[in-house]
């Protein structure tokens, strides 16, 4: 029998846009979380530079506004840009508020204020930080709120499939009405029902083989509203880190931009320092400037690195803000204070996503996108560092009040179908899950990487249509897994992003391709919509969008 939850909200997602919402509910709403692994695996645990936000005297909004619409190569909506910085401040003092402690240090007056650090594409100092790991501070602190919170329940270990939505189930009324997920301790498929579903799922950087992100980043929030029928919006525009290390050992070990905004120096393989041949702001360029110069050098030289010295900001320094990264690197031998550190470029944020508004609201009622899943407009072609979790707590809290509001209104919710497997064995070739997976990786990062071609682009459109097809066969006929789920869901995403970048006939921000690299006049986003909705009966009570 298929186990059925009940809440007035449910939040797919542990990261600090899923928390912010929950802890933004909490006073009003019964909440569920459902956390692919334990509460506190997210991409927001991974983060380590900092959240940016207008907290110095000689800094501004408009300035924060500038850098962000410059970094955007002109495709950020204006609107939400201000949206967001204008409500960076009070979001710093909600976290505050709720237990976050961020560096401080003793101000002009002898009175404490906190340590601000500069970032790419940043005229300021706005960074607010705790050390080298910001992430784990911020996601920890809301975690403790969250477990602590009565009306807020915590399901670990739940992936979820697919948003229940009315219309496609032949239920009375319209909008989402739940969820199904995977409870992968016990390998059984539960309903979870309420009028309102809240995406915070994060990005989809594991869409390519090298990627900055934790295991989870697989695009379930993008992949699961594409199939309710929701819009995503520029999904080209996929950010890749200028600098993780490079090392057979270090998994996923992002070397923060911090570094570099407290001094630290590119070098190729000779020592000689390069940047300032690509950017007039060198090492502080926009992320998307620097990956692409590492990797026209890498290519260049044949180098499977280039190198990050920060030898000359001296121990005390190194160990005062960057503890963690020096801790890290000391783990595979490298001394970061007497030698630099060998780094590659490695795919980092999905700037595109679910189409939603300020307050996160999707096509679908009763739907909402929060955090990296979303595309509010505000990160345009290229996100500024930082401004990352500033959108989080900022539209999550907006999500939650417009949640609130509409709560006394929400229709009775009808029951959904229960999950039938009865038309669907175990699979015993688990084998084709991990080889789909491996090729997709592979043919993303060469075919629809940091630079393209229309030829690139044609190759992988080819791979992924019988890639799909290969998967969609498999899920019809197996029992959902977690890596069914997420390579569903990744096979998916990489055909937006593929048919993204086919529709951009320029180079801008972090879409560059070799057949169009000059920039059109006029920004133009790139916006997908699916095919009508409709049930699809091949696999009992599953479904999927041609």
């Amino acid at each position: 029998m298929t186990a059925r939850h009940a809440y007035d909200v449910i939040i797919i997602g542990s990261g600090a846009a899923g928390l912010a919402t929950a802890l933004g509910l909490a006073h009003g709403a019964r909440v569920a979380v459902l956390s692919k692994d334990s509460l506190r695996v997210s991409s927001t645990s991974w983060a380590q530079g900092g959240i940016a936000a207008v907290l110095d005297a000689e800094d501004d909004l408009e300035a924060h506004i500038q850098d962000t619409l410059e970094a955007g190569a002109g495709m950020c909506h204006q609107d939400a840009v201000r949206f967001v910085v204008e409500r960076g401040p009070d979001a710093i003092r909600w976290l505050v508020d709720h237990g976050v402690h961020f560096d401080t240090e003793d101000g002009p007056d002898g009175q404490p204020r906190f340590h601000l650090t500069q970032e790419g594409g940043h005229s300021h100092r706005r960074i607010l930080h705790a050390a080298d790991a910001t992430g784990i501070a911020v996601s920890g602190s809301l975690e403790e709120r969250v477990r602590a919170t009565p009306s807020i329940e915590v399901f670990e270990h739940y992936v979820a499939i697919d948003v229940v939505v009315r219309e496609k189930l032949g239920l009375p009324g319209s909008g989402c009405a739940g969820v199904y997920a995977l409870n992968r301790r016990s390998g059984g498929v539960e309903v979870f029902q309420a009028p309102f579903v809240v995406l915070a799922s994060g990005g989809a950087s594991r869409v390519y083989l090298y990627t900055s992100n934790p295991d989870g980043s697989t695009g379930d929030g993008i992949a699961m509203a594409w199939r309710a029928g929701c819009r995503v919006a520029n999904m080209e525009f996929n950010q890749f880190h200028p600098t993780c290390l490079f090392h057979p050992k270090a998994k996923s070990f992002l070397v923060s931009e911090a570094l570099r905004g407290e001094g630290g120096l590119l070098r190729l393989p000779d020592g000689e320092r390069f940047m300032s041949r690509f950017h007039p702001r060198a090492e502080l360029a926009p992320r998307d400037v620097v990956a692409r110069a590492i990797d026209f050098e890498m290519k260049r030289l044949g180098a499977d690195c280039v190198f990050l010295d920060v030898t000359h900001l001296g121990e005390d320094r190194l160990q005062a803000h960057f503890p963690n990264i020096l801790a890290r690197c000391a783990e595979f031998g490298i001394d970061i204070r007497a030698e630099p550190i060998p780094v590659v470029p490695a795919a980092h944020y999905t700037c595109g996503g679910v189409v939603t508004g300020s307050n996160g609201r999707t096509d679908v009622p009763g739907l909402y996108a929060v955090g990296e899943c979303s595309f509010t407009g505000l990160h345009g072609a290229n996100r500024m560092a930082s401004n990352s979790l500033l959108e989080c707590v900022v539209v999550a809290r907006e999500a939650s009040a417009d949640i609130l509001r509409l709560l006394p209104q929400a229709e009775a919710q009808p029951e959904a179908p229960a999950w039938d497997e009865s038309q669907v064995t175990d699979s015993d070739e688990d084998v084709v899950i991990s080889h789909n997976w491996d090729e997709l990786r592979h043919f993303m990062w060469d075919y629809v990487g940091i630079v393209r071609t229309d030829k690139r682009l044609a190759r992988a459109q080819h791979r992924i249509e019988l890639l799909r097809r290969e998967i969609h066969e498999y899920y019809a006929n197996y029992k959902v897994s977690n890596d069914l789920i997420e390579l569903r869901n990744l096979a998916l995403v990489a055909e937006l992003i593929i048919q993204s970048a086919l529709n951009r006939r320029e180079s801008r921000g972090l879409h560059y391709t070799l057949d169009y690299p000059q920039t059109l006049p006029t920004p133009r986003d790139t916006v997908l919509t699916p095919s009508p909705l409709r049930l699809d009966v091949q696999a009992s009570r599953r479904w999927r969008l041609d």
